[in-house]
C-alpha cells in the first residue's frame, strides 16, 4: 500500500487513534505555538503545515490565531481537515500536494510544520533532500522549520515489533488501535501494520492499513537539513516542549524581518 492510499483509507477514522483528539489538537497547537513564539516573536504567523493529515496540528495552531495553510499527499485527509476547520469556525485553506513539490511561491511562509513522523515516509536520500529543499524554498529568510519524528536513534537500536495499544471511548463504544512493525533486513526501514478494532454491536470490525517508513536517527535528519541549506538544526526533547515527539527546529538563512 502506498502512502497516499494509506492515509486516504485512514482519513475517516484517524481521530480514533487518540483517546481525545480535540484535546490533542489543542495541546499540540500550544506546544508548537511556544516554539514559534520563541523563535519568531509574537504572532500571528503565516504557517504551512505540509503534512497536515486531518488537521491535528493545523487546527490547534489556527485556533491560536496563526494564519495556517494545510497540505497533504492525501486528498481525503485535506478534505476532512477543511471540514473540521469549518465546523470550528476556523480558516484553513488546504490543498493536496506532495512535500517534494509544494505549490507555493518562494518565501511565502514564516514557518513550516512537518509533524507526526511524516518525513520518514520518504524512503531515499534523494526524496528526503528534495522535501527539505522545497521546505527551505517556501520559507521567508530567517523562517522556521519545525519537524517531528519518532526517536529513531533509540528505536533503531531496540527494533521494537509493536507499539502499545491506544483506546478511544466514543458514543458507540471503544475503538482499539495498535501497530505491528516489521523491520527490513537493512535495519533502517520497517513496514507498519496499523490495526483498528471498531465496535460493531456485540462484536468488532477489524481494519488494517499498511505503510513503510525510513527510521532516520535524529542526527542524520539534522544533517539532511544542513545539506538542504538550513542553519542551526537543533532537536528538542518532548520533556522540554510538551510535544509528543522529538522536535527539530531549524532556520532558513537570512535576516528575519517579521
Amino acid at each position: 500500500m502506498d502512502t497516499r492510499r494509506f492515509y486516504d483509507e485512514l482519513a475517516g477514522r484517524y481521530d480514533l487513534i487518540y483517546a481525545d483528539w480535540d484535546a490533542s489538537t489543542a495541546r499540540q497547537g500550544r506546544a508548537l505555538d511556544t516554539r514559534l513564539t520563541a523563535a519568531l516573536g509574537p504572532g500571528p504567523h503565516t504557517v504551512l503545515d505540509n503534512a497536515c493529515g486531518i488537521g491535528t496540528q493545523a487546527l490547534g495552531l489556527a485556533a491560536l490565531g496563526h494564519r495556517v495553510t494545510g497540505t497533504d499527499l492525501s486528498g481525503a485527509c485535506v478534505a476532512r481537515a477543511a471540514q473540521e476547520a469549518a465546523q470550528r469556525g476556523l480558516a484553513l485553506p488546504v490543498a493536496a500536494a506532495d512535500m517534494r513539490a509544494l505549490p507555493f511561491a518562494d518565501a511565502t511562509f514564516d514557518a513550516l510544520v512537518c509533524a507526526d513522523n511524516a518525513l520518514p515516509h520518504l524512503l531515499t536520500a534523494r526524496d528526503v533532500g528534495a522535501a527539505l529543499a522545497e521546505t527551505l524554498r517556501v520559507l521567508r529568510p530567517g523562517g522556521l522549520l519545525l519537524l517531528s519524528t519518532r526517536p529513531y536513534g533509540q528505536l533503531r537500536r531496540a527494533r521494537p515489533h509493536s507499539e502499545p495499544p491506544h483506546v478511544h471511548q466514543g458514543p458507540d463504544g471503544r475503538t482499539l488501535t495498535f501497530q505491528l512493525w516489521h523491520w527490513h533486513a537493512d535495519g533502517e526501514r520497517y513496514d507498519l501494520e496499523l490495526f483498528q478494532l471498531l465496535p460493531t454491536g456485540d462484536t468488532w470490525t477489524t481494519r488494517v492499513s499498511s505503510a513503510t517508513y525510513w527510521a532516520l536517527p535524529e542526527e542524520e535528519t539534522a544533517e539532511y537539513a544542513r545539506r538542504a541549506g538550513f542553519t542551526d538544526p537543533l532537536w528538542h526533547a518532548p520533556v522540554d516542549t510538551g510535544f509528543h515527539q522529538p522536535l527539530l527546529a531549524a532556520r532558513r538563512p537570512g535576516r528575519w524581518t517579521g
